[in-house]
């Protein structure tokens, strides 16, 4: 999974500096948080970095804790990638560079081509059960991510699926016929390839579990994996090439395009 309610650096960090300046200058949480007509609590979670701060937010800040400008320099270098693990960040933010990307998923949809129905049916699963503000927030992570594929249109896109996740009727049978609409959707997008391995297949390349696999516009190629709360980048150029060769002999071991886009249609049918 790619999602976790962790803060980002850059939130920890300009909270730490907010909370600085309001010791500095002598207030406790309790004094500062009238003066700037939020509540302790939205204070604290900004502070601890749990929290990004809005406009309101720095521009209060900055003319209470001495109108410097500081604080509104400091606030342009926010990003928090709502919703993302730490683990994932930096593939994030590879992908959003990639010439290529490719992807083999065993496990469920692959997040750039789930619907939102499908989205919210994967978190409603997590154990521990997600707060409506948590699911929200990794909803829309994963759709904000989505956009990559028509935002590259130059960027190739391939996804090898296995046939036991399109016939897993996660979410139930509504959940389900909206997301093999969606996919086949995107099937017609001339930047991806989805292609299916079949449950008949005697074969199969990528038994040691999903890969994601990136070249970028310098030529290198990196690959992610990832398993029950952690993932790994892998840069080792060695590492990578193996697993290049994997997942191309794995194309060549899935339906062609145009065969898994008539199984989805024939699963949508029925």
């Amino acid at each position: 999974m790619d999602w976790e309610p962790d803060p980002s650096d850059s939130l920890k960090t300009f909270g730490a500096f907010v909370q600085a300046l309001r010791e500095h200058h002598g207030y406790t949480r309790e004094q500062f948080a009238p003066l700037m007509a939020f509540s302790v609590h939205t204070v604290a979670s900004i502070e601890l970095g749990r929290r990004m701060a809005d406009e309101v937010f720095v521009e209060r800040a900055d003319r209470v804790l001495g109108d410097m400008g500081a604080l509104l320099k400091a606030a342009k270098h926010l990003s928090r990638q709502p919703g993302l693990a730490s683990w994932f960040r930096k593939w994030a933010r590879l992908e959003s560079q990639a010439v290529s990307l490719s992807t083999y998923e065993c496990r469920l949809v692959p997040g750039l081509l789930q619907s939102e129905p499908y989205v919210r049916a994967v978190f409603g699963e997590s154990i521990p059960p997600l707060a409506d503000e948590q699911l929200e927030a990794q909803v829309k992570a994963r759709t904000d991510r989505q956009r990559l594929l028509r935002e590259r249109p130059n960027t190739s896109f391939s996804f090898i699926i296995e046939e036991a996740v399109i016939r897993r009727e996660l979410g139930g049978p509504e959940v389900t016929r909206a997301m093999l609409d969606h996919l086949l959707e995107h099937m017609q997008l001339r930047n991806v390839v989805v292609q299916i391995m079949p449950l008949s297949s005697k074969h199969h390349a990528c038994l040691d579990g999903p890969v994601q696999l990136v070249e970028l516009p310098d030529g290198r190629r990196l690959a992610y994996s990832e398993g029950q709360q952690s993932g790994r980048l892998i840069s080792d150029g060695k590492e990578a090439r193996l697993l290049n060769q994997r997942y191309a002999t794995l194309r060549s071991q899935a339906l062609s395009p145009a065969d898994s886009e008539g199984l989805l249609e024939r699963l949508r049918g029925a």
